[in-house]
């Protein structure tokens, strides 16, 4: 079969190889799974660079969202087990992690449904408690997480900012439901966000970037208004100060959305079914931006790693393009 792989750590484009490799071997409780489209996520780039906090044995496949068919003929979405990742004609998983793949999306968008889908449910839901007519900011709002965020906050009735990089994301968040866009680069993101609340600020923040925009957070933050940390895309991990937490009433959330398949994989199920029922009815849909042969899968990833991307990048094989 034909693999990427990651001989040593560095940029996506620099270290990622494509060859010929044999299938892998599933271990115990693990099945093969022949790849039929894998998405692109920034902890592929993170992973190619040593940065993320899994870190595989060199040499690794990276690709860590897929959708596929396992060898009795499902099909299914999922994380494949690393090393042996998603860029690759057949990967490995394990079979109870594994979940059904809507019938109403196809395989680029099946296999995007389910990191940042995930996420941003268990983000606005389980740690925000997010209500309709409540407003909801939303950093990065045309990018793989970030849309996410933003289609799951409309199919729960709240009114949407999203804040985005450059005119071309500022339409594609429009696109993407978005009721106010914040273009960060033309515009002051505090003073837009207090002038499209009228002052009060946003009820629920939702930030996959880190560094100046969770700055800006902190001043958009409504009273009794819930910050959710996902992430760290500008490379900036930031320091909150607690006493303006303590003087604004509000609060700071953490969400590392991977230890819920261990700390309670029963709601990562159920929120599937959310999402699975959602998708049927079109409430949500992933925003697939391109679709890109298994030979491009390297330069995808540093697209994606450089933040040159909107919405999500799909590798799809060639029988499923």
């Amino acid at each position: 079969m034909q693999a990427w792989h990651v001989h040593e750590n560095g940029e996506p484009s620099e270290v990622m190889r494509l060859a010929e490799a044999e299938r892998p071997t599933p271990g115990d409780g693990q099945v093969l799974v022949r790849v039929r489209a894998a998405n692109i996520n920034f902890p592929d780039a993170l992973l190619c660079r040593g940065q993320y906090q899994i870190r595989p044995p060199l040499p690794f496949t990276p690709g860590v969202e897929i959708c596929g068919e396992t060898e009795d003929g499902r099909r299914v979405i999922g994380n494949p087990a690393l090393p042996y990742g998603g860029f690759a004609e057949y990967a490995v998983a394990d079979a109870a992690a594994l979940l059904p793949a809507p019938e109403s999306l196809d395989d680029a968008e099946a296999a995007a449904l389910h990191i940042g889908y995930q996420t941003g449910w268990f983000g606005l839901h389980r740690r925000a408690g997010l209500e309709a007519g409540e407003t909801l900011l939303v950093h990065a709002a045309a990018g793989g997480v970030g849309s996410a965020a933003v289609q799951l906050g409309k199919a729960a009735g709240a009114t949407v900012i999203g804040v985005v990089g450059g005119a071309e994301k500022a339409a594609v968040a429009r696109e993407l439901g978005c009721d106010v866009v914040i273009d960060r680069r033309a515009e002051d993101v505090v003073a837009a966000v207090k002038k499209a609340t009228a002052g009060r600020g946003a009820d629920v923040i939702y930030d996959p970037v880190g560094g100046e925009a969770y700055t800006q957070s902190a001043k958009t933050v409504a009273f009794e208004g819930r910050i959710v940390v996902v992430g760290f895309a500008s490379g900036t991990i930031p320091s909150p100060a607690l006493n303006h937490a303590l003087v604004k009433n509000y609060s700071v959330l953490g969400l590392h959305w991977g230890l819920y398949n261990t700390k309670n994989p029963k709601l990562v199920r159920h929120c599937h079914d959310q999402l699975t029922e959602l998708a049927a009815r079109g409430a949500i849909k992933p925003l697939v931006s391109e679709r890109v042969p298994l030979a491009e899968a390297a330069a995808a990833v540093q697209k994606v790693a450089d933040g040159r991307s909107t919405g999500r990048i799909a590798v799809v094989m060639e029988e499923s393009a």
